[in-house]
C-alpha cells in the first residue's frame, strides 16, 4: 500500500437525499474455469478457503437449495454460535472468491467472534443457473432474505456488498424492510451504486459512452437468451486486456486479474445478460434514507469506470453515520486492489456492530 497515494477516509454527515448518480456493476464474460483458476496457498490457510478453484471445496463449503430449487454455493467460516455474522456479496459476473482477503482479515482479527458467510449468486460461480425470468435484482434480494432465514435466523448481521452485491443489499432492504430493520447491524458498500446506470460513463466522453452502452444493452439481450452457456475460453482470453482496463485502476497484480477472469469464466450468459436490465433501472436512494442509524462504510476508487465516486457519494449523503473512503488510483475491484483499506473499513463496522445494540434502532426521518 505504501506505493499508493494516501487514501482519503472522509467522515460524512447526512445531508438528506442526494442528486441522481449511478452505475452498474462490472459486466464480464465467462470461459473454461479450470484452465483459468488462480493458484492459491495451501488449502488450510484462510486465504485459500475463499480463493480455491473449481472442484476444491474447502471446509464449510456446501450447497443451499432455495425454495425455487436453485442451489447456491455457500461457504461458511467460523462458529455458528459467534455473536455476529458477516455476509459477503460479490459483484456482477464474479463469485465469492473475490472476498478471500477479507475472509482472512476477519478470521485473523476477530477469530471465533465472527461467522462469515459468502456465496455465489444464482447464475454465478458454482451456483445453479435459473431461467431468464429470475435473472433480476428483485430475485437476488429475495435470495438473500431466504439465505439469512436458513443460515443465520438469529443474531445481528453485517452485510457487505461489492457492486451488484451492494445493489442486492438495497433490494433486500426494499423488499424485506421489517427483516432488515430487526436483523441488520451494519453495512459496507464497496464500489456500488443506488441509481442504476445513470452515471456509468466508463471514464469516456459522453457520446462514446452512450454508444458503448447501446452496444452493451443490445448485446445483453442476446446473451440473456443463451441460458447456462459460458463464454468460450479463447474469447475470454482475448477479452482479458479489456477486463483489466475496465475493472482495475493504475495497478493490477497478475494473480488478481487471473482470479477475476476465472470468476468471470463461471458466470452463465443468462445471468450476464438477464441482470443487465434491472441493474440499469434500479433506484434505491429512497430506500436507503429509511434505514435508520447504522454503522456504515462506503468505499470507491477514483479510477472506477463502472461506479465512479459520485455513485458512492450519493449513498453516503443519504445514509447517516457513514464513513467514505476514496482510494486514489484504484478501480472497481477494491477488495483485490486495496485490501487493507477495505479490511480496515469492514473491521471497524463489525466492531461497532458488536457494541451493545439499542433495543430499537431509531428510524431515519423521511
Amino acid at each position: 500500500m505504501s506505493d499508493h497515494p494516501p487514501t482519503q477516509r472522509i467522515p460524512v454527515e447526512p445531508v438528506g437525499s442526494a442528486p441522481a448518480t449511478a452505475t452498474l456493476a462490472a459486466p464480464e464474460p465467462p470461459g473454461t474455469p479450470d484452465a483459468l483458476d488462480t493458484p492459491e496457498p495451501p488449502l488450510d490457510t484462510p486465504d485459500a478457503l475463499a480463493a480455491a478453484g473449481p472442484g476444491t471445496a474447502g471446509p464449510g463449503t456446501a450447497g443451499v437449495e432455495l425454495s425455487d430449487g436453485i442451489r447456491l454455493e455457500v461457504e461458511q467460516v467460523g462458529p455458528a454460535t459467534a455473536p455476529i455474522t458477516v455476509v459477503l456479496l460479490h459483484g456482477w459476473t464474479l463469485d465469492h472468491r473475490t472476498w478471500h482477503r477479507q475472509v482472512s482479515a476477519l478470521v485473523e482479527n476477530l477469530g471465533d467472534a465472527v461467522r462469515i458467510i459468502s456465496y455465489d449468486a444464482r447464475g454465478h460461480g458454482r451456483s445453479g443457473v435459473s431461467n431468464l425470468g429470475t435473472a433480476t435484482l428483485a430475485r437476488l434480494g429475495d435470495d438473500l432474505a431466504e439465505l439469512l432465514d436458513r443460515l443465520a435466523p438469529t443474531g445481528p448481521v453485517v452485510l457487505v456488498g461489492h457492486s451488484l452485491g451492494g445493489m442486492t443489499i438495497m433490494e433486500y432492504a426494499h423488499r424485506h424492510p421489517d427483516d432488515f430493520a430487526t436483523r441488520i447491524a451494519g453495512l459496507v458498500f464497496v464500489a456500488t451504486t443506488a441509481e442504476g446506470h445513470t452515471h456509468t460513463c466508463y471514464g469516456l466522453p459522453t457520446r462514446v459512452a452512450w454508444l458503448i452502452r447501446l452496444a452493451e444493452t443490445t448485446g445483453a439481450g442476446v446473451l440473456a437468451r443463451c441460458g447456462g452457456l459460458r463464454t468460450p475460453q479463447p474469447l475470454l482470453q482475448a477479452l482479458r486486456p479489456s477486463l483489466r482496463w475496465l475493472l482495475f485502476g493504475d495497478d493490477c497484480a497478475s494473480e488478481d486479474i487471473r482470479l477475476t477472469t476465472s470468476a468471470v469464466s463461471r458466470a452463465a450468459l443468462v445471468a450476464i445478460g438477464g441482470l443487465r436490465s434491472s441493474i440499469g433501472r434500479q433506484h434505491r436512494l429512497d430506500t436507503l434514507a429509511t434505514l435508520g442509524d447504522l454503522p456504515v462504510a462506503a468505499l470507491v476508487g477514483d479510477r472506477d469506470r463502472l461506479t465512479p465516486p459520485r455513485c458512492t457519494e450519493s449513498i453516503v449523503e443519504t445514509l447517516p453515520d457513514t464513513e467514505l473512503t476514496v482510494c486514489p488510483g484504484a478501480g472497481h475491484m477494491l477488495m483485490l486492489e486495496r485490501p487493507d483499506e477495505v479490511n480496515a473499513a469492514l473491521l471497524e463496522v463489525v466492531r461497532r456492530a458488536l457494541a451493545p445494540i439499542p433495543a430499537q434502532r431509531r428510524p431515519h426521518p423521511h
